[in-house]
C-alpha cells in the first residue's frame, strides 16, 4: 500500500494507525553527496526489495534526480514495476532469474547479469532483433552467484558465439566490504583485476563495478567505472558503528499512535505470556503496530519508542497487530504520536539502534516494514 501525500501539507496521518513517512528529498540529497564523493565513478542506485522498504519507483525517481545513472533490482518483477511507473533509465538485473522469466526481463528492457551459459543462450534466443547488453558477474569469493574466475576466458568465448549477446559490463560483489580492515576485500579485488588481465582487450570499454556502499566509501581504488549504492542512498550507514565518511540523511520514519490508555495496578501482567509485570501503578498504552507490520516480535522488552518526546520501553510481547508500553507515571492520550523509527522532540531512534537491540542489521529492519503499512511521501516535487 502506498499513499502519495506530502505529510507537511496533509492531515491524512490523522486517519492512520500506523504509517511510514518517506522523505524523497533526503534520498535525492544522499545520492547527490554520494555522486560527488565517488566521482568520476558513476552511481547505480539499488532499489530492490521495494527500495529497501522505502518504495521502489519512488526511491528510483529520487535517486535519478540526485544524479544516479543506473538502477539495480534483484527480481524481474521489481524491474517491471519501474517500467510500469514510466522509468526509462538503465536497470541492471543483479541475478539470473528462472528460465521462464528471462523473456520478460528483455521485454521490460532490463540489462541482465549473466554467469551461466544457459541464461546467456536463453537471452540470445529471446532477442527478436538487434542484441541484448549483459553484465557478466564474477564470483571472486562471496560464493552466492557468479562465474568462477578461472572460467572467464572460456565463458567470453562462448558469449562471442552468441551473435545477439553484447557484453557491456563486468562486475563482482565483496563479501566483507563493511569490515574495511579485512584482507578478503583486497583479495577479491585482486582476483577481479586478474580476470580483467586474462580478458585483455575484451575488457576494454566495459563498465567495471565492484563496490557496494561500504566499499564505495572505504575502498576508493576499487570504485572503477561505477559503484552500486544501496543502503546509503536511504541515509543509513553500511557500517555497524553507524559512521559514514559521506553525510547521510535517514529517509524513513515509522510511526503509530496511542490507541488506548489504561491505569493498571502494580503486579498486573501485560500481553501474551505475561512476561512483563508492573512494578507500580502505571499508565499503560496500547499501540496499533505489531509484527505483521514489520515490528520484530523479539523487540519486546528491548526496544524503545518515543511518546510525548520521551523514551519508553516496549513492554511485554509484541503481538501481530499491537504492542504495549508501561508508561509509569507518564500519562498519554489516545491519538498521541508514537515514533518507532525517527525523531520526536530532542530524542531520535535510528534503524541502527533498533537493529542493535536485536543483534541484526538495519537493512533487515527497513526491508521488513510490511506492505500493509502505508507509505506517505514528501520532500520532493
Amino acid at each position: 500500500m502506498t499513499t502519495h501525500v506530502d505529510p507537511a501539507k496533509s492531515d491524512l496521518r490523522q486517519e492512520l494507525d500506523v504509517w511510514a513517512e518517506i522523505d524523497l528529498g533526503a534520498i535525492k540529497r544522499n545520492v547527490e553527496r554520494i555522486v560527488a564523493f565517488v566521482a568520476p565513478s558513476r552511481v547505480l542506485a539499488v532499489v530492490k526489495a521495494n527500495g529497501y522498504g522505502h518504495g521502489g519507483p519512488q526511491a528510483a525517481r529520487a535517486a535519478l534526480k540526485g544524479g544516479a545513472e543506473w538502477l539495480g533490482v534483484a527480481r524481474v518483477g521489481e524491474g517491471e514495476a519501474l517500467r510500469d511507473d514510466g522509468i526509462t533509465a538503465p536497470v541492471l538485473l543483479l541475478a539470473e532469474p528462472p528460465p521462464a522469466q528471462r523473456r520478460r526481463a528483455l521485454e521490460a528492457g532490463l540489462t541482465p547479469s549473466v554467469y551461466t551459459s544457459e541464461a546467456a543462450q536463453d537471452y540470445s534466443a529471446a532477442v527478436i532483433s538487434g542484441s541484448v547488453a549483459v553484465h557478466v558477474k564474477i564470483d571472486t569469493g562471496m560464493h552466492r552467484y557468479g562465474l568462477d574466475p578461472s572460467q572467464s576466458k572460456e565463458f567470453f568465448d562462448r558469449l562471442d558465439q552468441l551473435e545477439r549477446i553484447e557484453v557491456q559490463g563486468l562486475w563482482t560483489h565483496l563479501a566483507v566490504a563493511d569490515d574495511p580492515g579485512n584482507p578478503m576485500n583486497a583479495d577479491q579485488y585482486q582476483t577481479f583485476l586478474e580476470v580483467l588481465e586474462q580478458l585483455g582487450s575484451r575488457a576494454h570499454g566495459l563498465i567495471r563495478h565492484v563496490c557496494n556502499s561500504a566499499a564505495a566509501f572505504d575502498f576508493p581504488e576499487a570504485r572503477m567505472d561505477m559503484v552500486r549504492a544501496g543502503i546509503s542512498i536511504y541515509g543509513i550507514s553500511p557500517f555497524d558503528d553507524g559512521r559514514s565518511p559521506c553525510p547521510l540523511e535517514p529517509a524513513l520514519c515509522l510511526k503509530s499512535r496511542v490507541g488506548m490508555v489504561k491505569r493498571l495496578s502494580a503486579g498486573e501482567a501485560l500481553s501474551y505470556g505475561a512476561r512483563h509485570r508492573l512494578a507500580r501503578d502505571s499508565f499503560v498504552v496500547t499501540v496499533p503496530c505489531g509484527y505483521a507490520d514489520g515490528l520484530p516480535r523479539a523487540l519486546g522488552g528491548r526496544g524503545d519508542v518515543l511518546i510525548r518526546g520521551k523514551r519508553h520501553k516496549i513492554s511485554g510481547t509484541i503481538t501481530m497487530d499491537h504492542f504495549l508500553v508501561d508508561m509509569g507515571d507518564d500519562d498519554a492520550e489516545c491519538g498521541d504520536e508514537v515514533v518507532i523509527i525517527g525523531g520526536q522532540g530532542d530524542e531520535y531512534i535510528s534503524a541502527h539502534e533498533v537493529a542493535s537491540n536485536l543483534g541484526t542489521i538495519p537493512y533487515e529492519i527497513v526491508c521488513g516494514i510490511s506492505a500493509r503499512v502505508p507509505r506517505i511521501y514528501g520532500g520532493m516535487r
